[in-house]
């Protein structure tokens, strides 16, 4: 599904009222998922147990237990 046509879904499945700033959010979200499924295709993730290591060494460092 190209942009456009992900953008046009998104805006059809609006309630009708909905505000600028609600199809704002949404256009972010989008967005968002779309750059991480980019980053996870190019192999640019990080293991859970790299980030429980990372948060948990911040964690101490900062005396929270």
């Amino acid at each position: 599904m190209s942009t456009k046509e992900a953008v046009l879904d998104l805006v059809r499945k609006l309630p009708d009222d909905c505000s600028l700033d609600d199809i704002q959010y949404h256009l972010y979200v989008l967005q968002t998922v779309e750059r991480g499924r980019a980053e996870v295709a190019q192999g640019r993730t990080i293991s859970h147990e790299q980030i429980k290591r990372e948060l948990q060494a911040k964690w101490l460092k900062n005396g929270v237990k």
